[in-house]
């Protein structure tokens, strides 16, 4: 049985979603599951921020070759068994989780969408090669072109990640819209939108209090959590590290952990 795949997005930059999907991972890891990150998007932060390095004079494998068209035009089934590679990370729950990375070539398979079957090459060439994984998570780029949409026909459940400003929170619900209406274009009618987490939430700020009711007033119970801003999740992202290697980082970690333990409850099987 495949993992339950979950594609974490937003149709706008900046909206925590690389911090959440990697945090995410590093909590359900700790609860001893095991979790696959595929970084799809181009600028492959998640991939960093998992201790990974990429070495452009050697360049290893990465999601671009993992959906590459072969020279007869060709996705194979599993063709992703090959990338999948251990993180950077030396914490004893790291060995739990699995990294698909990315580097800028990505961005070469986003101008292939008008290729036959381009938006199920994700899809077919993860097939067989996450069965040995509770969950993958699948980090998007911040759009709704190609490179989200194969994600999406690829996955079981799209969650969003958003700041608590105005224009992250439209771009939730675009991509919240998005999904609802594409599952079957995707060839995946069974794909159901689970909810939303607010990152980087400051309770100084008027404003977040005040795009935050207005996020719970459009989401309601869909609002999974709310992660505040809290400078050891920046230096745990900027440093590449678990959070649980930065000192006074309790507080957070207990939100993912929360967070972490609704994933497990609502991710599951239909």
């Amino acid at each position: 049985m495949p993992a339950l795949r979950v594609a974490i997005g937003n149709n706008k930059g900046g909206a925590k979603k690389t911090t959440l999907t990697v945090r995410l991972a590093e909590a359900l890891a700790k609860s001893g599951k095991r979790v696959g990150v595929l970084d799809f998007d181009p600028q492959g932060n998640a991939s960093r921020r998992l201790g990974w390095q990429d070495t452009p004079e050697t360049p290893p494998l990465t999601a671009a070759e993992a959906v590459e068209y072969d020279k007869h035009q060709v996705i194979h089934e599993g063709q992703a068994a090959q990338v999948w590679q251990p993180i950077g990370w030396t914490a004893p729950y790291a060995e739990r989780i699995r990294l698909i990375p990315a580097r800028y070539t990505l961005e070469d398979r986003a101008t292939e969408a008008g290729m036959k079957g381009a938006w199920r090459r994700l899809a077919k060439a993860l097939h067989g090669t996450d069965d040995d994984l509770d969950y993958v998570l699948i980090d998007c780029p911040p759009s709704l072109g190609h490179l989200t949409q194969m994600a999406l026909a690829a996955a079981h459940f799209a969650l969003a990640s958003s700041e608590p400003e105005y224009d992250s929170i439209e771009a939730a619900v675009r991509y919240r819209d998005f999904v609802g209406n594409s599952g079957d274009d995707l060839g995946n009618p069974d794909l159901r939108f689970l909810g939303v987490v607010v990152g980087g939430y400051d309770m100084r700020i008027g404003a977040h209090v005040g795009q935050l009711d207005g996020a719970r007033d459009i989401f309601g119970d869909a609002i999974w959590g709310v992660v505040p801003r809290r400078a050891v999740v920046t230096n745990a992202d900027e440093y590449g590290e678990p959070l649980g290697a930065i000192s006074d980082s309790h507080e957070v970690r207990a939100v993912f952990e929360l967070l972490a333990q609704r994933f497990m409850k609502e991710v599951a099987p239909a």
